[in-house]
């Protein structure tokens, strides 16, 4: 049976009240010390008077307050709003005002970022706004999380906020994720307590958990595959959440050691950047077992070197936050080949198609829009009707904006997307098949492809690849790589050698500002646009 997320953290701490909920550092928290910490914090929003509804900012790196807030929220009836570490104030003024926060549990100074200061330059933009809640050091006009626990002492006692507990349905709007897109202000994405306990638990059942694993989350809480697959998956089987502040590639590799983690998920970079560390460093991975790994193509060489140098079956999921956010995943049965080259099949209750422009589907085998429908489909965009009637049509289907095909046997293939398909003199190129074909190329580590305006062509290829640690790349090398192999079309004809990607702070490759960075670059001269050798060689 599915509960609400509030009930479904009361229902494992009153099975497991001993079991390791959290382990930070050496700090551990059981499932019954978390579930207190729940109901504190609850009922001091309570009785700041957040009412069932109302939206709640949590703007926090991955730390143990962020669990009890995403916890505490729900359970009385409030809304989830995460909110991504690396925002600047202006993004942070938008978020918090377009969704009409009453309140922000956030942090004092961490790093680089300064929270209190940044909230301190908007809040008398924002006049909902009326609590703020800060992890260490609060400011005069603030309150620290520790008071906050305080004032949340003696809610055993107030029948309102046991009623207002059980007053909560499943498909109580309880989340609304700002989906960054590549253009216009972000689209907050609402999910209902039963879209994401339902999906957590689906994945939970895939990754075969248990309540002897425990979860590294490296990937941000502030993200679905933070707080959907790592948080609520990992309750649903009362597991244990190992938090990771800030991912760097020995950060997560010494905490896989030290804290013997069962289960780790990531982008391909993030185990692409793991691997490359195990080439010179030893870790102990004998503790690893499985993770998901999603947000980009995997090549297959990727899977197999996760599987023997990391002791991960790993498994590959595909999806998006409006889908809260799995549609489709391996399983451990699938081949390292099937793992690489498809994104799984459905998971239950869910069911895809493939559509034209005209939204009509595709004969099997053929490429269109991937269409999905069930229960893991969003309620809609928050206060944007408009966008909401372009992504779910009446009858339910959620259009995501991806090219795939899909096989007689069921399995899923992302092509790429709808609005990066680059369009060189009329073909039709996508980015992704040139990635898949590049990333063959044993010098190159990473590989990104995005459009450059063409005078002749309107668009051409252009692509920015990181080479293997020490290994030196010719741009020229990349085009000799793919030229006779793939239609000219899809050759690159600008190539940039560079250390990283445009990444955002989810793990995905920002194509629109590999797009600017290679306009810059034509704009000064310090890109040329290439010919294959063998043309240069034919021309002489």
């Amino acid at each position: 049976m599915v509960e609400t997320i509030g009930d479904l953290l009361k229902k494992q701490a009153e099975r497991f009240p001993d079991r390791l909920a959290v382990k930070f550092g050496e700090r551990e928290i059981t499932y019954g010390e978390l579930d207190e910490m729940v109901n504190h914090l609850a009922y001091a929003l309570f009785k700041m008077g957040v009412k069932k509804g109302d939206k709640v900012g949590l703007w926090l790196q991955n730390v143990p307050e962020w669990v009890v807030g995403w916890f505490a929220v729900p359970r009385i009836g409030g809304v989830v709003v995460p909110m991504d570490t690396w925002y600047k104030a202006s993004e942070a003024e938008y978020i918090l005002g377009h969704s009409e926060s009453v309140a922000v549990i956030t942090s004092e100074r961490h790093g680089k970022i300064d929270f209190a200061k940044m909230l301190e330059e908007i809040r008398s933009e924002l006049p909902d706004l009326k609590n703020a809640i800060f992890v260490g050091n609060a400011p005069e006009w603030g309150m620290s999380f520790e008071d906050a626990l305080k004032m949340g002492e003696g809610w055993e006692k107030d029948e309102e906020y046991e009623k207002r507990r059980k007053s909560l349905s499943l498909d109580d709007v309880t989340f609304i994720l700002y989906t960054s897109g590549t253009t216009g202000k972000p689209k907050g994405a609402m999910l209902t307590h039963y879209n994401i306990v339902q999906n957590a638990l689906d994945t939970a059942n895939n990754l075969r958990a248990t309540e002897e694993d425990r979860y590294l989350v490296q990937v941000p809480f502030s993200h679905c595959f933070g707080c959907v697959l790592g948080i609520t998956a990992a309750v649903n089987k009362a597991s244990a959440i190992i938090p990771l502040p800030v991912f760097t590639p020995e950060n997560s590799l010494k905490a896989i050691e030290e804290n013997k983690a069962t289960i780790v998920h990531g982008v391909p970079t993030m185990f692409i950047r793991m691997l490359e560390i195990l080439k010179t460093k030893k870790y102990d991975m004998s503790s690893m077992r499985t993770g998901i790994m999603a947000g980009a193509p995997c090549p297959v060489e990727v899977v197999k070197a996760v599987k023997s140098e990391m002791n991960m079956d790993i498994l590959i999921a595909y999806g998006l936050t409006e889908a809260s956010p799995v549609i489709t995943m391996t399983s451990f049965d699938d081949s390292d080949e099937l793992k690489a080259e498809t994104v799984g099949k459905t998971i239950p209750g869910v069911c895809v198609k493939m559509v034209d422009d005209e939204h009509k589907e595709v004969p099997m085998g053929e490429m269109g829009e991937l269409a999905c429908r069930g229960y893991n489909v969003m309620v809609g965009y928050y206060k944007r009707a408009e966008a909401t009637a372009e992504a779910i049509d009446e009858e339910g289907w959620l259009y995501t904006g991806d090219l795939a095909t899909i096989d007689k046997y069921g399995y899923v293939r992302i092509v790429g997307r709808k609005k990066e398909m680059i369009i060189v003199g009329g073909f039709n190129v996508y980015p992704r098949e040139i990635e898949e074909y590049i990333r063959d190329f044993k010098k190159v580590q990473d590989v990104a492809v995005a459009a450059v305006p063409d005078a002749e062509l309107g668009e051409v290829v252009g692509a920015a690849i990181i080479p293997r640690e020490g290994v030196t790349i010719e741009p020229v090398e990349v085009v000799d790589f793919c030229y006779g192999k793939i239609a000219s079309a899809k050759v690159p004809r600008y190539v940039i050698i560079v250390d990283e990607l445009p990444i955002s702070g989810r793990g995905k490759v920002q194509k629109f500002r590999l797009t600017e960075q290679f306009k810059e670059l034509l704009e000064k001269g310090e890109v040329e646009k290439l010919t294959p050798t063998a043309v240069k060689n034919r021309k002489k």
